[in-house]
């Protein structure tokens, strides 16, 4: 009995030995990446991806985004809807659950959803948000916000203001933080840039301030572009006063790898959904291309062991590129008809809607006509590399993007 006894305890020691080693290198001697960025685009869709290659070089171009090693295709239901509005696609990526239409990371009943960038900031992150369309926006305002009333701005700049241990804010939407008659809107006559600058805050408004800036006193960096959205990537003209999404990212980047705990970035590229609503394919295409750059300059600039992820939201006005171009065939040579004269640019529902009877076809046009496009049913792309990224695989909820970041931190 001695003798079974002895076995026993020796058995216990040595299960509780592994226990114990096993959680030690999970915890001590696995690092965590000390740069986490994560980059959101309604762009991010097979269609839309597939176009934007063909456009950029033909057929046998390559993405950036095409090299990530691991991927999924990202289900991207709502809480109320099969079909999710950007408020609620959104708060599924930033917080992991789902919500209902309207709601920025809060649930249907006013409840707020801690967003990953706040948790980022619990662990001692530095965070940092970049975006090109206005940091209003419901796209990038699921990270900071808590609302049911996305169409407030006013509201949602003040919310943002608050986020003192923010380091890094680049976008547009400067109208929206400054009062009536200095150039903005507010309502409330708060100038929510110059109690910034009280705090010691670095507010900038152009590229070459942008590149020349390195946190102030405060260490914070603010950034507002634009009154409202910013240029479209179709729009920059060399010397332009604004700064490419692949400028802020550098720039972001740049600012937060100081950090001693490691930073977490989200990249918002928005404006490829604003030319989707109005049918404006080339503009949508340059966007994607745009947002392929800012990856780019990530990857570039963060290295191997970076945890870097670029997901879908959702999809927008159910644009297509259709018939047989042939494989060289790029840029310009999709923006009219085919030799058949169909148009090789399509879209399901917008502005570009049937025309009466015996007009000319419209270069992109659109089945349906709508105001603006609506969006639309598919399943989205999840992209990444790093540690951590390895999990994309399948198919997966986009809340599952929360997961893979919360677990990195």
């Amino acid at each position: 009995m001695k003798k079974f006894r002895n076995q026993i305890i020796a058995l216990t020691c040595l299960i509780a030995y592994l226990g114990l080693g096993g959680l030690y290198v999970r915890k001590l001697v696995v690092q965590k990446p000390r740069q986490i960025i994560l980059f959101v685009s309604d762009a991010l869709g097979t269609r839309t991806l597939s176009a934007a290659r063909l456009y950029a070089g033909g057929g046998d171009h390559r993405l950036e985004l095409e090299s990530f090693p691991n991927s999924a295709l990202l289900r991207n239901i709502s809480e109320d809807f099969s079909v999710p509005d950007t408020s609620a696609a959104a708060t599924a990526i930033s917080t992991g659950k789902r919500t209902k239409h309207h709601s920025v990371a809060t649930t249907g009943t006013g409840r707020s959803l801690d967003t990953i960038l706040e948790i980022a900031v619990k662990a001692n992150r530095a965070v940092g948000l970049v975006t090109n369309a206005s940091l209003t926006a419901a796209s990038a305002a699921a990270f900071y916000a808590h609302t049911t009333r996305p169409g407030e701005p006013e509201l949602l700049a003040v919310q943002l203001f608050e986020r003192r241990k923010f380091s890094v804010i680049l976008g547009g939407g400067a109208s929206d933080f400054l009062p009536e008659g200095a150039g903005g809107r507010r309502s409330d006559r708060r100038d929510l840039v110059a109690e910034w600058q009280a705090q010691k805050v670095d507010v900038i408004r152009t590229k070459a301030e942008m590149e020349n800036a390195w946190g102030g006193e405060d260490g914070r960096v603010v950034g507002l572009f634009n009154k409202g959205p910013m240029a479209f990537a179709n729009q920059m003209e060399s010397g332009s006063q604004e700064p490419s999404l692949a400028d802020m990212t550098r720039k972001a980047i740049s600012l937060l790898r100081g950090q001693s705990r490691g930073y977490v970035l989200v990249v918002d590229a928005a404006l490829f959904t604003s030319a989707c609503e109005a049918n404006q394919g080339e503009r949508a295409l340059r966007e994607v291309l745009a947002l392929d750059e800012a990856v780019a300059t990530a990857r570039r600039e963060a290295g191997d062991k970076a945890l870097i992820l670029a997901v879908g939201r959702h999809s927008t006005g159910g644009f297509t590129l259709s018939g047989y171009p042939i494989r060289s065939q790029k840029r310009s040579d999709f923006l009219g008809p085919s030799e058949t004269g169909v148009p090789y640019l399509t879209w399901a529902t917008g502005p570009n809607g049937p025309q009466a009877a015996g007009t000319a076809v419209r270069s992109e046009p659109a089945a349906v006509l709508q105001p603006s496009g609506l969006n639309v049913a598919e399943d989205m792309l999840g992209l990444g590399s790093g540690p951590g990224s390895e999990r994309l695989n399948g198919f997966k909820d986009n809340t599952y993007i929360f997961s893979i970041l919360n677990d990195a931190l």
